[in-house]
């Protein structure tokens, strides 16, 4: 079995394996992420990444950009403002944001909540350090609040 795959450009990657909580990790207080591949590993095209919140945990805050976002829920229960409309995505759930559409995560629930997010195109991880050092100075706050 081959160690490389061949892409149509004929350039070669290696295959990517990762065990349960590897990645590369950027901590933003009661959030944090767990980039899976993205850049070389994907030549590009997509960002696989996983998103951590504590419970009672808001996240980035409401945005939008020109591409859809994708999240699987692996654990716990989250819940996404989609437009202005909240809805609660438990375990297993599956929620796609069209490109253009405000919305925003969070875990209101009492146990530790995560999705996986995919990201077309890829070179999402790039912006990490800048999202990491702003959660710094503005750490996430409580969904009690």
């Amino acid at each position: 079995m081959s160690t490389t795959s061949h892409t149509k450009d004929n350039t070669t990657r290696s295959p990517l394996v990762l065990r349960p909580g590897e990645g590369r990790e950027y901590l933003m207080g009661s959030l944090s992420a767990v980039f899976k591949a993205d850049g070389d590993e994907t030549q590009g095209k997509y960002s696989i990444s996983e998103w951590w919140l504590e419970p009672k945990t808001k996240g980035p805050g409401a945005h939008s950009h020109p591409e859809d976002d994708t999240f699987y829920v692996i654990e716990g229960t989250m819940s996404f403002l989609i437009g202005d409309e909240w809805v609660h995505a438990e375990r297993g759930s599956f929620v796609l944001v069209p490109g253009g559409v405000t919305h925003d995560f969070e875990n209101r629930g009492t146990v530790r909540a995560g999705v996986l997010n995919l990201s077309i195109p890829g070179a999402f991880e790039p912006n990490m350090p800048a999202i990491a050092e702003w959660f710094k100075h503005n750490p996430p706050g409580s969904t009690d609040a």
